[in-house]
Parts: structure tokens; C-alpha cells; sequence
């Protein structure tokens, strides 16, 4: 599952961002995940390919890929923030593994039409939507064979607090 269909130039700056070596060492970094990361994991991975670079750094490059569209955002426990480069394609939802962080694309054209209907009806403009859905992915999910421990039991240490759906909270 390629998480940039479009090639690493496609998120690359456009004409009012200046091109550096550090933001392209950013998305580069970010080719290489599969998975939602956080600006802090991003940071580490890179320096780990001996490339000097500051946190701070990769913060400035993570705001201005946002803001141009090219990664996708989430919003994790205690206010973290986890980035993915953008697929080609554009906007897209993910259902995202609780236990491990896992994420994998969910069709979801029902969200955006929706979306559409109650920005006409409300007369509202420029409306933008977050949508989350988190579960337990199968590898992590109890197994009975295994007296309740998960298939493949890796933590992410992420603290997110969910509602489920049908579970009378509003």
C-alpha cells in the first residue's frame, strides 16, 4: 500500500515555499513510512540516516507540507499530532489500529457528500470536516487460542479516548 501514488515531487514545495534540502529530507523520510508518524518519530528517523537536522526544523517542513495539502493529519492522544504523505489522489479518511497505529484507507464518499449537503444547507463556506475512526486491527485483536493475548502484540503507547458508535454518547 503506497502512500504516495504521485511520486515524492508531488509533495514537494510549491512556488511561494523555498525549496530546501531539510523539507525535502522531511518527505523523503515520509515516503518511506506506510503509516501515520509523529513529527518527534519523523525527527528521530531522519537523524538516525545521518542527517543533521533540528526538531523544530521538522516541525516548520510538517506545517508547511499541511498547508499545502500534502500530508494528511491526524490528531492523537494529548494533542499530538501524527503526518502521512498524501496520496496522489487527494483527501482521504483512515481507520487507524488503537493497539498498534496501523492505518489503512476507508472509502469515503458518504462523509464528503454529507459534508457537501450541510455546507449548502447551513448557507456556511469554506466548512472542513475531521473524521476518526479507530478499531483493533486483526493482528492485534485477542485471539481465543492464544488465552487472550493479541495475534502480534505491539503498542504504540498512544492514549486516545474514542466513542464508539452506537454506545448512547453524543
Amino acid at each position: 500500500m503506497g502512500n504516495n501514488a504521485g511520486g515524492i515531487g508531488a509533495n514537494l514545495p510549491t512556488a511561494r515555499q523555498r525549496a530546501t534540502w531539510q523539507r525535502s529530507a522531511v518527505v523523503e523520510a515520509l515516503a518511506k513510512r506506510h503509516d501515520f508518524v509523529s513529527a518527534q518519530d519523523l525527527h528521530t528517523l531522519i537523524v538516525a540516516d545521518d542527517t543533521r537536522i533540528g526538531l523544530a526544523t521538522v516541525y516548520r517542513a510538517l506545517r508547511d507540507l499541511e498547508a499545502t495539502g500534502s500530508v494528511d493529519v491526524l490528531q492523537a492522544g494529548a494533542g499530538a499530532r501524527l503526518f502521512r504523505l498524501r496520496a496522489a489522489d487527494g483527501h482521504r479518511h483512515y481507520l487507524i489500529c488503537r493497539s498498534c497505529g496501523r492505518s489503512r484507507p476507508v472509502d469515503s464518499q458518504d462523509v464528503e457528500e454529507w459534508a457537501e449537503r450541510v455546507t449548502a444547507d447551513t448557507g456556511f463556506a469554506a466548512v472542513e470536516h475531521t473524521v476518526e475512526l479507530t478499531g483493533v486491527c486483526s493482528g492485534c485483536r485477542p485471539r481465543p487460542d492464544t488465552g487472550g493475548e493479541p495475534a502480534s502484540p505491539l503498542g504504540s503507547g498512544r492514549d486516545t479516548t474514542t466513542r464508539r458508535a452506537g454506545d448512547g454518547a453524543s
